[in-house]
């Protein structure tokens, strides 16, 4: 027989079945575990602020002679830890207090009994709660109600203001990982943000302002404010994904969505959540986001200037992140190149 057909007759056994490696056991036992800590994380963030909403410490105005309204400030203090007194002389300055976002109403004492003062534009939430508080210490009887700064017609209940903090922080996510994973790097990134961040800012504020009719202030603030919030989160992502690699989108993510948009009190009021939760929500984006749109949307502006620096200062510590890893990485790759030229090559 020749070596040939020797060959061709010859049957090959076939490799045996590869054993699952360890780390793949790992995984699965990594994944089985992570989501349940992931789905109680988000239950927490989301549903323990929302089955604790209470006044906490809110800003409420007095005004009217002392002799009158020691009577109101008793029943009022007598909700322990509720309200933050505020007293004033006269209704003209319990109104411009609630105008330049001091307090949230006030009760004003008359001679016909006492007036509550409300804005339901600062927190539909809030000025219902005012009004059924100050009803129920006034024997049930009926209290006379103006609202200072009323919610626009189109939107009474707020809702399209609160439902805009999702979709921006969706869009500063989803921006700082396009942005990472298309392998933009340094100033090209930081440009590729401010760009997505300013287009964001007048879609959304062409929408809810010049379509919906549910933001009624300037339009070039209106946007100014979404584009910042869209920046704010957009940097903060790419950033931290700059210094920790692709980590750092999960990192930055799981921070402006499990923490920054249950904690943004947008829904009612930073005074409104647990604390600190409250306090914390005003330093992330989310919160800062929400308070500088109510300001500039029917405030004209009032109290607009600690949120702004608070998205000023994420987005420049992002953005400044986001060029500092882009060095790190360029001084690495030398490095890198001359320990593989002296690596010896194997002979043979």
């Amino acid at each position: 027989m020749s070596a040939t057909s020797a060959t061709a007759t010859r049957t090959t056994t076939p490799p045996p079945p590869t054993a699952p490696s360890p780390s793949h056991g790992r995984r699965v036992v990594a994944v089985v575990l992570l989501v349940p800590v992931l789905v109680a994380l988000a239950l927490w963030a989301f549903a323990w602020p929302a089955a604790r909403t209470a006044p906490h410490d809110l800003p409420l105005g007095v005004a009217g002679p002392t002799t009158a309204t020691a009577q109101v400030e008793q029943r009022l203090e007598a909700r322990e830890g509720a309200f933050e007194i505020h007293r004033y002389a006269d209704e003209s300055a319990a109104r411009d207090a609630i105008e330049d976002r001091t307090v949230y109403g006030a009760v004003v004492a008359t001679e016909q009994g006492p007036k509550l003062l409300t804005a339901s534009a600062a927190s539909p939430v809030v000025a219902q709660l005012l009004q059924q508080a100050v009803t129920q210490q006034a024997g049930g009887t009926q209290v006379q109600t103006v609202d200072v700064a009323p919610a626009p017609a189109a939107d009474p209940r707020g809702a399209a203001l609160t439902s805009s903090v999702l979709p921006m922080a969706l869009a500063g996510i989803g921006a700082g990982a396009a942005v990472t994973l298309l392998g933009l790097r340094g100033w090209r990134a930081a440009g590729a943000l401010v760009g997505v961040a300013v287009l964001v800012g007048a879609v959304a504020a062409a929408i809810a302002g010049s379509w919906l009719g549910v933001l009624t202030g300037n339009w070039w603030a209106e946007a100014g404010a979404l584009g910042l919030s869209t920046l704010a989160v957009s940097a903060a992502v790419a950033g931290l994904a700059a210094l920790f690699g692709t980590p750092g989108i999960g990192l930055g993510a799981f921070v402006m969505m499990l923490l920054g948009n249950p904690f943004s009190g947008a829904g009612s009021a930073p005074e409104m959540l647990p604390e600190p939760v409250g306090v914390i929500g005003q330093w992330l984006p989310p919160g800062a986001g929400a308070t500088l749109l109510r300001s500039v949307s029917f405030f004209d502006g009032a109290a607009a200037a600690g949120p702004a620096l608070t998205l000023t200062w994420w987005a420049a510590l992002g953005l400044g992140a986001v060029i500092l890893g882009s060095a790190l990485q360029r001084r690495k790759a030398p490095a890198e190149t001359v320990v593989a030229e002296r690596e010896p090559v194997r002979a043979g």
